[in-house]
């Protein structure tokens, strides 16, 4: 080994950052073990010793880093070294010989035995609007509220000047912003609404291992206790690197290109989104899709769920204007069944799961008619339970947008605004027909011209029915829409 190389592997340590904080889940999490063996297709990652659920440091990291990659250079763009995201994580897959990550991250063990929830999910033929035989899956999540305890260590090398020492301890705090502004999701299926989280509270001690008492305290810190300490007061991330001492510089353009939909709308009549999980006692063979908030079950419109019917929608909608159905797997991902070949890509649209407020359980009781005799048919009395009325928000996010596929989007909006586009199942009955309420549209928009993160907003409102719908700029949000229809002519 070169005696340059020798001098690499050497790290002498100056200061130690060690930061603490609780994360706690929003959304239903997905941290599937891998365990082929399992009952369900998709089962949850759990500790060996005492059962509870087990978030790996490297789960964490690989969010943490993505986050920063994502921040700095933008959506699909590969990290480079020198950037936020290696100078916090090390060296790049591309470099074997990169730097080791001066972030100690270790693994979260959830404090108490895990409510699970099983969700279950189907592919439907667009064509036909039924289940594809085979196409049905089940899998384990974390419930919402489950809690982890994080630990940190930042490592600060003592032959680094005072500027590369505080822009690591800056790239840390981004880091840390992420979490605390519900940024940075965990797991699988993040685009489809699982796995959203934040922090609220942080603690943060620094040691300066050239002074004999801060190494005295930093060997006698209580290292390998889970969460936060009791005995020690907890703050916002700033507030608490500014406790010992640590001024914090998170300042730096986000080039991260994004248009945002965030619209509310009422339930007309009824909704009913099957749930896989088992019910006890004397429960409906049918029941709506319930997940915990709070410890309570509240009624949820899956992302899962209204991905699969904006895709479907969506692709009505090109082949309606002869458009080449290849936008619709730039938008939604790849579709494989037809065509095994075809490069992965993930969706590029983000659909977040949200409960629906303010609903009411009814029962109905329904019987299939034989329509040969008109009779009710023998053994086909059931029981459902949908939800009725109720308000809910849905949020979509479209990464590195395409003033096409803005077009696209709009039109889907329009579609649900109107009750044109019923969500969930039995549609052909009546049930899952949306009417809009009001709806914010942005546009955060890279200027790489300019080097300036840009925005525009739209608002949409409908006061009562009588009134017409009230939006503001029209006519911008129009061409987004002539461009769709432009590019269709132009492949023609």
């Amino acid at each position: 080994m070169s005696q340059e190389r020798r001098n690499r592997c050497q790290r002498p340590i100056a200061q130690r950052i060690i930061v603490r904080g609780t994360l706690t889940l929003d959304t239903p999490t997905c941290l599937g073990s891998g365990d082929a063996d399992s009952p369900t297709d998709i089962a949850l990652l759990r500790d060996s010793v005492s059962d509870c659920a087990l978030l790996t440091g490297a789960s964490i990291a690989g969010a943490l880093r993505n986050y920063l990659r994502e921040y700095q250079h933008g959506y699909g763009v590969e990290e480079q070294n020198g950037d936020r995201a290696t100078r916090l994580f090390g060296g790049t897959r591309r470099d074997p010989d990169g730097e080791q990550s001066p972030l100690i991250i270790n693994d979260a063990i959830g404090s108490t035995i895990p409510i699970v929830e099983l969700r279950d999910g189907v592919e439907i033929e667009s064509i036909t609007g039924t289940a594809k035989p085979g196409q049905k899956y089940d899998l384990e999540l974390l419930a919402a509220g489950t809690e982890f305890p994080l630990y940190f260590e930042l490592l600060i090398e003592k032959n680094k000047n005072q500027t590369e020492q505080q822009t690591l301890i800056n790239d840390l705090a981004l880091a840390l912003r992420g979490l605390e502004q519900h940024e940075i999701g965990i797991g699988m299926k993040k685009r489809r609404g699982f796995g959203r989280c934040h922090v609220e509270e942080w603690q943060v001690w620094s040691f300066n291992l050239e002074h004999s008492g801060d190494r005295t305290s930093w060997l006698n810190f209580e290292h390998w206790q889970p969460g936060l300490l009791p005995n020690y007061p907890t703050y916002p991330f700033k507030e608490a690197f500014e406790k010992v001492g640590i001024q914090l510089d998170v300042s730096g353009e986000d080039k991260r290109d994004r248009f945002t939909i965030h619209a509310e709308f009422k339930l007309v009549g009824s909704l009913l989104i099957r749930s896989g999980q088992d019910s006890t006692g004397r429960a409906p063979d049918v029941v709506h899709l319930k997940s915990h908030r709070n410890n309570e079950l509240k009624p949820v419109l899956s992302g899962t769920s209204l991905a699969g019917v904006l895709r479907h929608r969506a692709e009505r909608i090109v082949n309606t204007l002869e458009k080449p159905i290849t936008i619709i797997d730039e938008m939604f991902g790849t579709d494989f069944s037809k065509d095994k070949t075809k490069q992965a890509k993930a969706s590029r649209l983000v659909v977040h799961e949200k409960v629906i407020e303010k609903a009411d359980d009814l029962v109905q009781t329904r019987i299939a008619i034989d329509r040969f005799t008109g009779g009710a048919y023998h053994g086909a009395l059931f029981d459902e339970q949908p939800i009725f009325g109720g308000d809910v928000t849905l949020e979509l996010e479209l990464r590195k947008p395409e003033e096409s596929e803005i077009g696209l989007l709009l039109l889907l909006l329009k579609d649900l605004w109107t009750s044109d586009l019923p969500v969930g199942g039995e549609s052909s009955i009546g049930r899952g027909r949306l009417q809009g309420k009001n709806a914010t549209l942005t546009w955060h928009k890279w200027d790489k011209k300019k080097e300036l993160q840009q925005k525009e907003i739209w608002s949409i409102a409908q006061k009562s029915d009588k009134e017409p719908l009230d939006v503001s700029n029209p006519d911008r949000l129009q061409e987004f829409v002539n461009k769709l229809v432009k590019e269709v002519k132009n492949n023609e």
